[in-house]
């Protein structure tokens, strides 16, 4: 069974309107209530095309009970540890000018180190069973920044394959403990010191040069561009069926969940970016945060195209 773990778990409340400007009274048209947390969002979206995981991760207060009842609504199986303060709801602004979208995130999750504790126990007594552990996004307030790479390198030390997506300084030292995968995107990857990549040479070269230090294979995500992946089987340039985006919120994460599908399945990471990329557009044509249709899904990926790269 894929396994995800979350630590800031959180609910995107998604508002549509007409324009956004601060310091204006604004009217939504309409919302989303969607997933946060990128671990969780890919368990949300696996339960949509139907594979099992297990969502361990922090949860607290009446948000984190929404959470919970919207994964265990797709079937996943959860196991938090609950805490004090609550679950995180972000907000994020879409303008239907087409003016770019705007996140506004909370912290509010209290951890102590016991519950730290608690959370990786849990984590090391799932792996025996595990096909893969899926893992990213932020770390609440009092936890250290370490904890992603806690667990992929006992994740390394049970044999299970470890997938990661990070931003910042989670990033930088999750990927010392050497993820199996590293999904980031073209601003990620730039912050990892290759400076501006405005080609796809340049970023390949980045990707070689992350290979080479850490061992990972990673897989950068381009947006309306697709991607390009350093695999086992090896380098493609992944293009994606161009849609209109209703909402980008998520669609990152629908990546992460091919792959983990792929190991659950015993496919190959062709086959898991295939899946992966195509959940990643058919979350664009939905307004909730890391939200799919399996239709959807199932109708993209075959014209979703593998390359051989360089």
């Amino acid at each position: 069974m894929v396994v995800t773990v979350t630590p800031n778990t959180a609910i995107d409340r998604t508002l549509f309107v007409p324009h956004f400007a601060p310091g204006q009274t604004v009217r939504a048209s309409h919302e989303a209530i969607g997933m946060g947390g990128k671990a969780a969002d890919a368990s949300w979206i696996l339960g949509e095309l139907g594979q099992p995981s297990l969502a361990l991760g922090f949860a607290a207060g009446e948000t984190g009970r929404r959470m919970e009842a919207m994964l265990r609504a797709r079937g996943v199986k959860t196991d938090f540890i609950w805490v004090q303060g609550s679950t995180r709801e972000n907000v994020l602004i879409v303008p239907e000018d087409g003016i770019g979208q705007t996140t506004i995130a909370s912290e509010s999750l209290i951890v102590t180190p016991d519950d730290a504790a608690k959370l990786s126990a849990k984590v090391e007594s799932a792996l025996p069973g595990a096909s893969c552990l899926v893992l990213g996004g932020s770390v609440p307030l009092g936890v250290p920044p370490a904890m992603h790479a806690q667990f992929m390198r006992a994740a390394r030390a049970a044999g299970v394959p470890s997938l990661f997506d990070a931003s910042g300084e989670a990033l930088r030292v999750g990927l010392e403990a050497r993820p199996t995968v590293v999904k980031p995107n073209r601003v990620e990857l730039e912050s990892l010191g290759g400076g501006s990549l405005t080609t796809l040479e340049a970023i390949w070269k980045a990707m070689l040069a992350l290979h080479e230090r850490y061992r990972s294979w990673p897989i950068v995500t381009l947006g309306p561009e697709g991607g390009l992946a350093l695999t086992p089987e090896g380098g493609f340039r992944i293009t994606v069926p161009q849609v209109k985006a209703v909402s980008t919120a998520g669609a990152g994460d629908a990546v992460l969940a091919g792959l983990a599908a792929s190991y659950a399945r015993g496919q190959n990471m062709a086959w898991g970016l295939r899946l992966g990329f195509a959940a990643a557009t058919a979350v664009l044509l939905t307004p909730a945060t890391a939200d799919c249709r399996r239709a959807d899904v199932e109708r993209l990926q075959p014209q979703v195209d593998l390359q051989p790269y360089p």
